[in-house]
């Protein structure tokens, strides 16, 4: 049997919808900022200024990646009071990323 034969993916036409959500699903992931703010919400939720501590980077600069990737429903948030803790929205992404990063550690 060869490796067409094990691939369920229906592999007709894309539409542009498809096409585009796929393509801005890996720009996501092309950026080293978002995947550490991905890759902190594996386990837990976290406010913007709890990211921007835990990654040292700038609220401003959280929170603009933040918006990119609930644009593309990667993350959601709750909110609580006045604070917004996020979360990741896609288990598909999100093991997508964990099999990319224990494809780069693997020796």
């Amino acid at each position: 049997m060869t490796d067409e034969h094990n691939i369920n993916i229906n592999h007709k036409d894309l539409d542009e919808e498809t096409l585009f959500v796929v393509s801005q699903t890996f720009k996501a992931l092309g950026d080293p900022t978002r995947i550490q703010i991905l890759h902190l919400l594996f386990d837990r939720e976290y406010s913007v200024n709890g990211i921007a501590q835990a990654l040292e980077l700038r609220q401003s600069a959280v929170s603009h990646q933040l918006r990119f990737l609930k644009n593309l429903r990667l993350v959601k948030y709750r909110r609580e009071g006045t604070t917004l803790y996020y979360s990741h929205d896609d288990e598909h992404v999100m093991k997508m990323l964990e099999q990319t990063i224990e494809h780069a550690n693997h020796n």
